[in-house]
């Protein structure tokens, strides 16, 4: 007898905390949150234990320019690298029921952030904060890198709460299958029309639609914005409701389950690799007292070669990235990952033979005995 493990059906809901449909407390916001508290908790530690010239009493305010670096430059990374039609966006937004104009590169909600882009803000903010605080600017940055695999961890958690950045497909029969209704909305039209007997089953009431407006929807799927819009305003209701432990989630579920498509959770093991293996190996490497520098390029080797691999089994973005992975067999991840890579190899090279004391080391005591 074989024992056969069906597909997690992908039901976290995104909100921790909902205020109305499109507001409130997101897991997304509170991994950031909890990533830079620990970096706070760590910075502190070894400022205190005089592993770091940092002052003490200046942590928080580093943390805090890190924190602005990281958004900033995440979020313009993300443009840059993946989006830079948001550049232009100007579309009205309805929030909390104020519609407005709204430029696209602050709807943070709507697409996300580059850790390259994240990398290259800290990097910015490290500089920037070293010329007034007159701290070892490449300590600096060795202190982001040795906390930032927390920060990945966490984020990558959010993304997988998110049900964003998927993984590839896989075997329904893999014992680590997910089923994401978030695939609905990269959804064709022949694939949409399949959902005319899950909406009609759900109900008018619960959708806002009918299957027949659903089919007459779709006719004018591609050619019409308002059309389109009304469409993925009830894929979202529909997600929302596989949210739902109630007798109305559990039926979405069973009747949406043989339409999604199984796949591997990339968002996890990236968690692990480029996160929590990451944060890991840089603490055995700074156990003992390292140039400036060092930690940082380190980091950027690591985190490039578990990106790297990551991307084996996480889809590239629907909107970019086709070209270089039908040609080349590679994302724009990875791309990028090979331009870290190599950036942190020679910077290692540079860094390690400065005629530089060497600072920090986690066996280091306060007395440094």
């Amino acid at each position: 007898m074989t024992l056969t493990i069906a597909a997690y059906f992908h039901r976290l809901d995104p909100f921790a905390i909902q205020i109305s449909q499109d507001a409130g407390l997101r897991w997304y916001g509170l991994s950031y949150l909890t990533g830079f508290f620990l970096a706070y908790l760590i910075v502190r530690t070894m400022a205190r234990r005089g592993i770091s010239p940092l002052p003490a009493e200046r942590v928080a305010d580093f943390v805090f320019a890190v924190a602005i670096g990281t958004v900033v430059g995440g979020r313009l990374g993300y443009c840059l690298f993946y989006a830079r039609d948001r550049f232009t966006d100007f579309d009205e937004t309805t929030i909390l029921g104020i519609t407005m104009p709204f430029w696209g590169v602050l709807k943070l909600w709507d697409g996300g952030m580059a850790s390259h882009g994240g990398i290259i803000g800290i990097a910015v903010a490290c500089i920037i904060f070293a010329r007034y605080t007159k701290t070892p600017t490449l300590h600096l940055f060795d202190l982001c890198s040795l906390t930032g695999g927390l920060g990945v961890f966490f984020g990558r958690l959010a993304n997988f709460v998110n049900g964003e950045l998927v993984g590839r497909p896989c075997d329904p029969r893999f014992s680590l299958a997910v089923r994401f209704p978030q695939d609905m909305t990269d959804w064709n039209r022949e694939q949409l029309q399949e959902l005319g007997p899950v909406i009609d089953a759900i109900g008018p009431e619960n959708l806002g639609a009918s299957a027949q407006q659903w089919d007459g929807w779709l006719n004018q799927y591609t050619t019409d914005q308002t059309i389109f819009a009304r469409v993925h305003e009830t894929i979202d209701r529909l997600i929302a409701i596989t949210h739902q432990r109630t007798p109305l989630g559990e039926r979405a579920v069973e009747l949406l389950t043989p339409m999604i498509e199984t796949r591997h959770p990339s968002q996890l093991y990236q968690a692990f690799g480029e996160g929590l293996a990451m944060f890991v190996v840089l603490m055995l490497i700074w156990l003992v007292p390292r140039k400036p520098g060092v930690i940082g390029a380190a980091c950027l080797m690591l985190y490039a070669g578990f990106r790297i691999l990551g991307e084996q089994f996480r889809m590239p973005d629907n909107h970019i990235a086709h070209h270089e992975f039908a040609q080349y067999g590679v994302t724009r991840g990875q791309l990028l990952s090979f331009a870290m890579f190599s950036v942190g190899l020679v910077l290692m090279i540079l860094w390690v033979r400065r005629p530089v004391p060497k600072l920090g080391g986690w066996l280091k005591s306060k007395r440094g005995d």
